[in-house]
């Protein structure tokens, strides 16, 4: 398996002088969002070839889960803009999970990971998953058992870590690969490229709206549109028992009903949104936001009445789907066969 390259789009700067004067007030403020920089990469976890490789087979192995049918591409799929279209996830034995899986597209760009940031990294996320009794339901020990009975992968992992498996490996092996998994330029990269017909007229309105009566750049800004924190839109809060969001991880009464900001590239390749997958559609999250959110304690104080027209929230879709970019085409790699299988057959993989 060849390496994958993440795109690296041009620097700002250049996008600022291919573009020349900003059209309108609201472009010139959304150039703060930019284009996608090169992929962030930890000096402890560089990336190889070999790395990446071994990153891929564990991410499609279905046999880091308890039962061998659940694996990372099972709720995050190469064909579902590398997310999947439940609602929350589906684990081992059927078991139904509370919160929607979202996409690993673009996730090395996020300084957290989960919808309660409890992660603070992909090497941290990785394995939460595996040991998480509704999704793969293993353990960390087993898992490390099983592939160290596989030669192909005791192997591989001589080969890249000059060790057998262990949790770290996995965790940086998988990272690795997500690290890949990056869009390519989308109608509004370009669009900032110069290219002013990349964008429809009624996107690039929306554009204007989402910079300014929509009231979106507050917490959706940065290249890969979030700005990396937590806010209540009280969804779920009424409820008999709420999903708490990051108070479950701080213990902290005020971050009750606070999840991530997700990014908005990709988004209308992936949905239902929202932490728990609640709206079906783009249209459906706008409608919620018109409103100003569900009320609660905790609502966030940017969360107000929008008084949007029809045209205006339809308008926000067409820009929001300006926003897809060209997705990495990635097959199931070949697996290592395992300890009895003679030879290095491929077992396991996507479901």
């Amino acid at each position: 398996m060849k390496r994958l390259l993440p795109v690296v789009l041009l620097a700002a700067g250049l996008a600022l002088g291919a573009a020349g004067p900003p059209a309108s007030a609201a472009e010139d403020r959304i150039l703060a969002n930019g284009l996608l920089p090169p992929v962030p990469v930890p000096a402890d976890n560089p990336q190889t070839d070999a790395k990446i490789r071994l990153g891929a087979q564990l991410y499609f192995d279905t046999r880091l889960s308890a039962d061998n049918t659940i694996s990372c591409a099972t709720c995050h799929k190469p064909d579902a803009a590398w997310a999947n279209h439940g609602a929350t996830d589906t684990g081992i034995r059927g078991q139904v999970g509370g919160r929607n899986s979202g996409t690993i597209l673009d996730s090395a760009y996020m300084r957290f990971q989960f919808w309660d940031g409890r992660a603070g990294s992909l090497e941290e996320q990785a394995l939460g998953p595996i040991h998480n009794p509704i999704e793969m339901g293993e353990t960390l020990e087993n898992v490390v058992r099983k592939l160290n009975a596989i030669p192909g992968y005791r192997a591989a992992f001589q080969e890249v870590f000059g060790k057998e498996a262990d949790t770290d490996g996995i965790a940086r092996a998988i990272a690795s690969f997500e690290r890949t998994i990056v869009s390519g330029p989308s109608p509004f990269d370009r669009y900032l490229l110069g290219d002013k017909k990349a964008m429809s007229p009624e996107a690039v309105r929306g554009m204007d709206l989402f910079n300014g009566k929509a009231h979106c750049t507050p917490c959706h800004s940065g290249a890969a549109f979030s700005d990396q924190s937590f806010h209540n839109l009280g969804v779920g809060m009424d409820k008999p028992n709420p999903d708490l969001g990051r108070e479950g991880f701080t213990k902290d009464p005020a971050d009750r009903g606070r999840f991530k900001t997700p990014g908005l590239r990709n988004v209308a390749l992936t949905h239902p949104y929202l932490h728990d997958g609640s709206e079906k559609t783009l249209l459906d999250v706008i409608e919620l936001y018109d409103r100003g959110g569900v009320p609660n304690a905790n609502l966030d104080p940017l969360m107000l009445p929008l008084r949007l027209t029809r045209q205006e929230k339809q308008d926000l879709v067409a820009f929001l789907a300006a926003l897809t970019g060209t997705l990495p085409s990635v097959k199931p790699p070949a697996l290592p066969g395992d300890a009895g299988a003679g030879g290095e057959a491929a077992k396991g993989g996507a479901r």
